[in-house]
């Protein structure tokens, strides 16, 4: 009896070292890359967070406030007006930047020729640097001699002042970010449709199903799961709006001043005040991961 159990302890004993020996080759390989993980993604939020609850200005020595920055956040009527102006822009971000990147990868699925230059066409601003982008379009929008105002005043229409008026600011803002990044939804979208079995359309056609039934009940059941994942991702990307509203109307404009831009005055122009900056980070952090999750949790559900 005990030779049988010296035996079998044998070769598990050896299975087991040749296991501690592959984990630990394994986490070797990945140390350096959980190291710089650590470093720049988990070290800069746990000091975030901390700041938070701190004065900060990187001149005099920070010092324990609790949560004084954060009532003083409730406090400040632009905090508000920068939640309501974020949340704006995400509706109208999604309206555009949600649907017709899905109509125009649709398109593009069915075009028989020139395929890899309207591709290329539609990608080509994601490959421009945003701030490039939004240059562009500032000359687009100059109320003076702007590419837009040249073409109503040459079809004598009004003018208008775009990024000044307080009617169309908000939507100016929104096209310039739409047009910057609808190439990579489009593609991930056409993506998407060239991975549908081709006997679904073909079986619905046999079926007598237009060209609107194929397309709601093949098409878009096809794209659920794709379209889920970037609704998630422009949620959180159009709530972290800076570049368009910094560059185009600046900090100070109460129509398009968004949570990032507060952010940026908190710290670098009005109060000088990082840990005031870091509260309002630390919020909006909690509000995109309440809604991450319970995104997340119904989608779930659903499926």
């Amino acid at each position: 009896m005990a030779v049988v159990t010296a035996g079998s302890r044998g070769p598990r004993g050896a299975r087991l070292r040749r296991s501690i020996s592959d984990n630990l080759l394994a986490y070797a390989f990945l140390a350096a890359g959980i190291a710089c993980f650590a470093l720049f993604s988990w070290y800069p939020l746990a000091r975030g967070v901390l700041l938070s609850f701190q004065q900060v200005n990187f001149v005099t020595d920070p010092y324990w406030v609790g949560l004084d920055n954060f009532e003083a956040l409730l406090a400040d009527p632009l905090f508000w007006t920068a939640w309501k102006n974020t949340l704006v822009f995400t509706g109208l971000a999604l309206v555009l930047g949600y649907l017709v990147p899905l109509a125009l990868a649709i398109l593009l699925n069915e075009l028989r020729h020139f395929k890899g230059f309207f591709r290329i066409a539609v990608y080509l601003p994601v490959m421009l640097p945003p701030i490039v982008v939004v240059l562009l379009w500032k000359y687009f929008y100059d109320p003076g001699n702007g590419l837009f105002n040249t073409v109503l005043r040459g079809a004598h229409l009004p003018e208008s002042q775009w990024t000044q008026s307080s009617g169309t600011a908000m939507i100016s803002l929104v096209l310039v970010s739409t047009w910057a990044n609808l190439g990579g939804a489009t593609l991930m979208y056409l993506a998407a449709l060239q991975s549908i079995p081709g006997e679904l359309y073909e079986a619905a056609e046999l079926d007598g199903a237009s060209v609107w039934q194929r397309l709601r009940h093949v098409t878009i059941p096809q794209l659920r799961f794709i379209m889920l994942v970037l609704l998630l991702l422009q949620v959180i990307a159009t709530m972290q709006v800076f570049i368009e509203p910094y560059q185009l109307t600046g900090t100070t404009n109460p129509d398009t001043v968004t949570v990032m831009i507060l952010i940026y005055r908190y710290a670098f122009t009005v109060n000088n005040d990082f840990g005031l900056a870091a509260a309002m980070s630390v919020l909006l952090f909690v509000v995109l991961g309440a809604f991450s999750a319970i995104y997340l949790r119904l989608t779930r559900r659903a499926d």
